[in-house]
């Protein structure tokens, strides 16, 4: 098999049947098809990362996507977190941002990491930028 650099989209689809090719025949450790998988996977993750980055959740979307996931409600979290609920409700909403307080609250209840929770006040002129 040919491995060639990915610099284009069209090198991009082409990485990627092969490595479709390569992982149905569950290539073992230390043969040559494994080797050939893992620099494949290695030059389309770098492709990717430098042209289809994907941007990190903001605390309201990491928030709600938890919701989500556990099938709680607004006032659920709000009591397991011990925060009132109509502040979860207007930081929700946009209205308010997160106290320290309430970070580390959710970060504990939602056993994620509490930088998921800390907006990045550059994060609007980052993707301005990019765009």
């Amino acid at each position: 098999m040919d491995i060639r650099p990915v610099r284009t989209e069209e090198d991009y689809e082409t990485a990627l049947r092969k490595i479709a090719a390569l992982m149905e025949t569950e290539p073992v450790e230390g043969t040559d098809e494994f080797d050939k998988l893992d620099v494949l996977v290695t030059l389309v993750e770098d492709y990717e990362r430098r042209n289809h980055p994907i941007e990190a959740a903001t605390p309201i979307e990491t928030i709600k996507f938890h919701l989500e996931r556990l099938g709680w409600s607004q006032a659920k979290l709000a009591r397991e977190a011990g925060i009132q609920t109509s502040h979860l409700s207007a930081v929700l909403n946009g209205r308010r941002q997160l106290t320290l307080t309430q970070i580390r609250k959710l970060s504990a209840t939602l056993d994620i990491p509490a930088d998921r929770l800390i907006e990045n006040p550059y994060a609007d002129d980052s993707r301005q930028a990019r765009a």
